[in-house]
């Protein structure tokens, strides 16, 4: 994991180089601090729920928007090769940079813990579904970079990436909403695949290993995923 945690570094170093890590974070914080700041000041309700309720669909968007450049941008410059002849193997160099993608999205989660400090400090705060709304979006956030991730091994676009990664985010994001168009079979197993259900049950409070377990075998089959597409490059 050392070789993981040094290609991890190197990433994170190469995000904050560049202007986008900073867009990216500025504009996940003006629009979290927009819903938060609209309940409390004009409606008089001081809740992060509205925080928890925007920020999954927020991903839809910003997570491929950091991570369309992890092997794309690899595969255009053409350092992908001299990175995976290094003496590494592929799923350290996956491991590695879905490290640093969580910790880049761990830490846009943490700048919102201010909001949930200011609700505690004004009255009474659920603390069971505020550790279980935070739980489920790192674990979603997690989970969609590791889409993301594969998105971009397949193509040296990055547009492509980002389109790729959103797609396949966007559908997991809205399968379990359709589920009263098809059969009750069917409905049971579209639900268990939609991310959103997984994440609802979280932030209810109720911290399930069934949701943690779906999450983290999302995670791992992106990795799989990614890992077949590296294997398949041209020698």
């Amino acid at each position: 994991m050392s070789e993981a945690w040094i290609l991890a570094r190197k990433e994170l170093r190469a995000y904050f180089d560049s202007p986008v890590a900073y867009v990216v974070l500025s504009l996940f914080l003006l629009l979290t601090g927009w819903f938060f700041s609209t309940g409390l000041f004009l409606e008089n309700v001081a809740s992060v729920r509205r925080v928890f309720d925007y920020v999954p669909f927020f991903f839809l968007f910003f997570i491929p928007a950091i991570t369309m450049s992890t092997f794309a941008e690899e595969r255009r410059s053409g350092t992908i090769e001299l990175l995976l002849t290094l003496p590494v193997r592929d799923w350290q160099v996956i491991v590695g940079k879905l490290l640093a993608v969580s910790v880049f999205v761990a830490t846009a989660i943490a700048a919102t813990l201010v909001y949930a400090v200011t609700v505690a400090s004004l009255g009474d705060i659920d603390f069971g579904a505020t550790v279980g709304g935070y739980l489920g979006l790192v674990l979603l956030g997690i989970s969609c970079g590791a889409i993301g991730i594969f998105a971009s091994s397949l193509t040296r676009n990055q547009i492509v990436a980002f389109i790729i990664g959103f797609g396949i985010i966007f559908v997991l994001y809205l399968v379990d909403k359709v589920t009263d168009f098809v059969p009750g079979s069917l409905a049971t197993v579209l639900q268990y695949l939609g991310t959103d259900f997984h994440y609802r049950n979280l932030l209810r409070g109720v911290i399930d290993t069934r949701d943690i377990l779906y999450y983290v075998s999302l995670t791992v089959f992106a990795g799989l995923c990614t890992a077949y597409s590296l294997a398949r490059r041209p020698e």
